[in-house]
């Protein structure tokens, strides 16, 4: 168990800009009564520029923050000690508050048990659909799932060599084109797209044709506009992925740890996936 110096108390939030759209909240609240924790999980709008200040003005009741677009990095700044996965991405979803915050990449983890839970375990080629924060850790995901080779697709290739100096560390190796690129066919597609992007049908429809298995990130609304145009293979939206990367969080904010499971975890999944079919 991983202990912070400073006594956690019991408040904890998602940030991020936007956040209205959350659906943390309503996973932690579920989870935490089959916990039986009287802890309470709000959220907060906070962008960029704000980050720092709203961070510093916390007190010893908060335990935690779960952190999402666009505060991943800023988070990673803020925290004095990182996991492997958040060392390895340069992004932070998890706070574990104290007097030397601690930070997590939850996504890598969240995005391998998404995956796992329909059939995807072994990949040997990947295409990533963005060159961001969560394209980085989709990267790792697939190499721990085995994959040698990415092709990462960016409307401004330049912005991806974070991904790219990420493969070499990895021993991925790494393409970047540009979207309209040809397609060659992969195991697994990773879309890591903002909410409601809609592809031309010229590009959408060479890479639904070889891109084997569609992860999308996104999953409101569902089916995506990409899911939609994907034939041949199986879809699956970016839910799962929210499910099991709050699972770890929660293992954290509990225990200090991410890989140490809950009491009687799978009772907690299943009200949590009430919560979101609710």
């Amino acid at each position: 168990m991983l202990l912070n110096a400073m006594p956690r108390g019991s408040r904890l939030a998602v940030w991020g800009d936007p956040i209205a759209h959350s659906k943390s909240p309503a996973l932690h609240a579920a989870a935490y009564r089959a916990l039986n924790l009287d802890w309470e999980y709000g959220r907060r709008q906070v962008d960029a520029a704000r980050f720092t200040d709203a961070l510093q003005s916390l007190d010893r009741s908060w335990r935690g923050l779960s952190l999402t677009m666009p505060l991943k990095e800023a988070a990673f700044r803020a925290a004095s000690v990182h996991d492997r996965h958040a060392a390895m991405t340069g992004a932070v979803n998890t706070l574990l508050l104290g007097d030397e915050p601690r930070g997590y990449n939850t996504d890598v983890g969240g995005i391998v048990d998404a995956l796992a839970e329909n059939g995807v375990r072994d990949v040997g080629t990947v295409r990533l659909l963005g060159g961001g924060a969560t394209a980085a850790s989709a990267l790792v995901a697939a190499s721990d799932l085995g994959a040698r080779r990415a092709d990462v697709r960016a409307r401004r290739p330049e912005r991806a060599r974070p991904v790219v100096e990420l493969g070499a560390e990895l021993g991925v190796h790494v393409d970047v084109h540009p979207f309209d690129a040809a397609a060659a066919p992969v195991d697994l597609t990773v879309a890591t797209l903002p909410s409601g992007t809609v592809l031309d049908p010229t590009i959408s429809a060479p890479l639904a044709e070889h891109g084997g298995v569609l992860f999308d990130a996104a999953y409101a609304p569902w089916p995506s506009a990409l899911a939609a145009s994907w034939s041949g293979a199986p879809t699956i939206s970016g839910l799962g992925m929210l499910l099991h990367q709050a699972v770890r969080q929660i293992r954290i904010f509990r225990d200090g740890d991410p890989s140490q499971p809950l009491d009687d975890e799978d009772a907690v999944i299943a009200a949590m996936r009430a919560a979101l079919d609710a």
